[in-house]
């Protein structure tokens, strides 16, 4: 005969490491592929519908609408590395800004420098087209992934 304490303690342990596993596999649900601020939505249980909430004003993207560069410190053809805020920043033509993660996509790591039209990481050589995030270079296998961003008339770049 077998003992039920031990049978619900094991169904405990397993339920728990159910829910633990799912969870982290949801935050760590992306492909890496184009994503922009604001792009992710929040998992909801199966069978559940998702409702809108009345009360509040959906919030912008943290980070949005602060300035995270002058268009004057973003050289042309080149671009600009913000290591606390990982992100790189680029003019490949003039006037043209992109914004990408500055973390790279093989295992992590922050780019260091933006030169001849790569955005390039020191840990294993992968270099990005400073153009659209695109591999240029392994063994990274996955594009940075794109920001959006605003430009105002003042130079000023921030997040949209």
């Amino acid at each position: 005969m077998s003992d039920p304490t031990r049978t619900a303690r094991r169904t405990v342990l397993a339920a728990g490491a159910a829910t633990f596993a799912g969870g982290a596999l949801a935050a760590c649900g992306s492909d890496g592929g184009a994503e922009t601020a604001g792009s992710s939505a929040a998992p909801t249980p199966a069978g559940s519908a998702s409702a809108p909430s009345s009360s509040a004003p959906a919030s912008p993207p943290a980070g949005a609408g602060k300035t995270i560069a002058k268009a004057a410190d973003v050289p042309v053809g080149g671009g600009t590395v913000l290591k606390e805020e990982k992100l790189v920043v680029t003019q490949p033509t003039a006037g043209s800004f992109r914004c990408f993660t500055a973390v790279c996509t093989h295992q992590g790591c922050l780019v260091h420098k933006v030169a001849d039209g790569t955005i390039d990481c020191p840990c294993h050589g992968s270099k990005y087209q400073a153009t659209d995030g695109a591999v240029a270079h392994g063994p990274a296998t996955r594009p940075l992934a794109e920001k959006k961003i605003t430009v105002a008339a003042d130079g000023s770049i921030s997040l949209a």
